[in-house]
């Protein structure tokens, strides 16, 4: 009798079936939020202030936390921890214990090359399993750059990596959405549009870090007329004159615009707000603060 053989990949995948299987009924989900969206923050810009201060963010967790809450935010999205799955319980528990939910995760990935794809894939699918069981519901990825433009069949394999990613979220009743930094956007947003283009819509969504597509060349219009209905969440950063805003406010980039948009269409509501320092941004004030005018800006804004 001939014995099947069972891959590391189809028991990794199958692992982390079983994980989600375990999950109690009632863990927060995506149609179970409410109605007019939910507003964030990226704890990457929070990093940047404690810096300034000689201090680490992650050693002051709980104050982060305590500050959002009271300033009307009702998540923190911090980053997917790949290496010890259980940290994200952790973390969605302090998420919890200051009044917030457990909503969206950050994570990168070297998901272009045949060599190390498989494994990307496979921790990202373990480690996000896990956070579903916290109540997660949504996995921003954005592929590892590489220091140059990659190549067709480089594209080619982390297309098929993203799909891969998506399709086992999926399964879990879980979002992937597709992020980018500066490197995606060069030669006309060519890694841009391959990560999107050549994936499934059903399978592969779209994290819009606004300011950075931006940034790279592609206004919003065009965009959200190509991509809108493929967005999981927002990021929402402000420059002027091209340098990153202390704050969410008016400035280069038409967030009004674009709100009547997301309203027209009744595009997905989660909002990550993600302050950040740059050379050439002015700080006339403290982070919370900052954040507290900028939890304003997308209440009056956006509407929620």
């Amino acid at each position: 009798m001939q014995t099947r053989r069972i891959d590391r990949r189809q028991f990794v995948l199958g692992t982390a079936a079983s994980l989600v299987g375990a999950v109690c009924a009632g863990t927060s989900t995506l149609e179970g939020a409410a109605a007019k969206g939910l507003v964030g923050s990226q704890l990457y810009g929070w990093g940047q202030y404690y810096s300034r201060e000689g201090r680490k963010y992650w050693e002051h967790l709980n104050e982060i936390l305590s500050a959002l809450r009271d300033a009307g935010y009702h998540y923190a999205e911090g980053t997917l921890e790949l290496q010890k799955p259980d940290e994200n319980l952790r973390f969605a528990e302090q998420l919890k214990s200051r009044g917030l939910r457990p909503v969206s995760l950050y994570s990168g990935g070297r998901l272009h090359e045949d060599g190390s794809a498989q494994k990307a894939v496979e921790l990202i699918v373990l480690a996000a399993a896990v956070a579903k069981q916290a109540g997660f519901s949504i996995i921003n990825c954005n592929p590892d750059p590489i220091g140059r433009e990659k190549t067709n069949a480089e594209l080619h394999r982390q297309a098929e990596s993203l799909g891969m990613i998506g399709r086992e979220l999926g399964k879990m009743g879980m979002k992937l959405g597709v992020h980018n930094h500066t490197p995606e956007m060069v030669s006309q947003a060519r890694e841009f549009h391959y990560n999107l283009r050549r994936t499934p819509a059903r399978e592969v969504g779209f994290c819009y870090d606004v300011h950075w597509v931006f940034r790279g060349g592609l206004q919003p219009g065009p965009v959200l007329k190509e991509y809108g209905g493929r967005i999981v969440s927002w990021h929402l950063r402000q420059s002027r004159d091209g340098a990153w805003w202390e704050d969410l406010d008016e400035g280069d980039v038409d967030y009004k615009a674009i709100a009547r948009v997301v309203q027209n269409k009744r595009l997905t509501p989660y909002y990550t707000v993600e302050l950040a320092i740059e050379e050439g941004t002015k700080i006339t004030r403290g982070v919370v603060q900052n954040h507290k005018r900028s939890r304003d800006f997308v209440r009056n804004v956006f509407g929620c």
